[in-house]
């Protein structure tokens, strides 16, 4: 992995920026499954929480969760999760079977947002984001059910619906295992993990909100399974990856640095070993693999400066927290105040 590019990172002792393990702080207590993380400006979080919806960490430690039920009273089991200048929330569910985005207000009501897309049921959803002109972006990952039958390197099933002014459609398809997608800061691109493609991927959007041909922006190796994304000021997009526990920053020139590890070999082996049999299950998703990190998911900027990240995670209960050199880039959802 490239950690001397054009654009690498550099500490205040002028070498490549990295952070221990060791040296993470921690927010939040008693989450479950909080895959999902975001900030604002007040410097409030907020989580995903397989309680049933979202957890609020205040500023003083104080928490509240947001949950509900769905129609019928099947369990939310949020995954991605965005922030809306209402206070309520969108949350990509992913159900057993069934998925589709719900909104969520901060009273428990639950009303569906979309469960359907061109005439067929929304199949378990992963990811949910709202861009500045106010439309939806929602990813799935797979039609395949159980969704752990999708991790390999040989299917591509997954797709990325638009909800704008015209509905809901389905704009790209043919993924290998989509996972967060978020609109570029200058509003041209759609960036994209695929995530058992094992590749960071963009899309120009044109008229109509349509994409454009798919543009491969990196490609990772072993033990790099990409989840989560984030782009800094500086015109880096910052990647998250389960299994191993990395962050890594993709620089404007496609250079990739090692911001941040904590992996075991072994564990890094077994379930390269797994994927690249075409076996790789919920075993391996369950195993966590680092001393202190749970299989992190995703990653927000936020505090004053925006250069504070914290890092969501499948299987942890609270939310690691590191400073970086750089700041984010302010998310739609930063000024929102309620």
């Amino acid at each position: 992995m490239n950690t001397h590019g054009s654009a690498c990172l550099t500490a205040a002792d002028g070498r490549p920026f990295s952070v221990s393990p060791a040296t993470l702080k921690w927010e939040g207590n008693g989450l479950v499954r909080p895959e999902c993380v975001l900030a604002t400006a007040a410097g409030d979080l907020f989580a995903a929480d397989w309680r049933g919806g979202v957890a609020h960490i205040r500023t003083d430690g104080s928490q509240t969760l947001y949950a509900g039920r769905l129609p019928g009273g099947r369990p939310l089991r949020p995954n991605g999760i965005a922030l809306r200048r209402s206070g309520a929330f969108l949350l990509a569910d992913l159900g057993v079977t069934q998925g589709g985005v719900f909104e969520l207000g901060r009273d428990g009501s639950v009303r569906p947002f979309i469960e359907e897309v061109d005439g067929v049921e929304l199949p378990p959803s992963n990811f949910v984001a709202e861009d500045r002109l106010g439309h939806i972006w929602v990813t799935v990952s797979t039609r395949l059910r159980p969704r752990t039958q999708a991790h390999r390197a040989d299917v591509a099933d997954g797709f990325i619906v638009l909800v704008d002014e015209r509905g809901a459609r389905i704009v790209a398809d043919g993924l290998g295992y989509t996972n967060e997608a978020v609109v570029s800061p200058d509003a041209d691109w759609l960036y994209v993990n695929e995530t058992f493609g094992r590749r960071l991927v963009r899309f120009p959007i044109v008229a109509g909100g349509a994409l454009g041909a798919r543009e491969t922006v990196a490609v990772f190796g072993k033990g790099t399974f990409p989840d989560g994304l984030a782009f800094d000021a500086t015109g880096g997009v910052w990647v998250t990856s389960f299994v191993s526990n990395r962050v890594i920053r993709v620089g404007p020139d496609g250079a990739q640095q090692l911001v941040l590890e904590d992996a075991d070999e072994t564990h890094v082996e077994w379930c390269e070993q797994a994927f690249a049999a075409g076996e790789m299950g919920r075993a391996h998703m369950d195993a966590c693999g680092g001393r202190f990190l749970k299989n992190i998911s995703s990653l927000a900027f936020g505090g004053a400066d925006l250069r504070t990240a914290y890092l969501g995670c499948l299987k942890g209960d609270s939310i690691a927290v590191f400073r970086s050199p750089v700041a984010g880039h302010p998310p739609v959802h930063w000024r929102y105040s309620k």
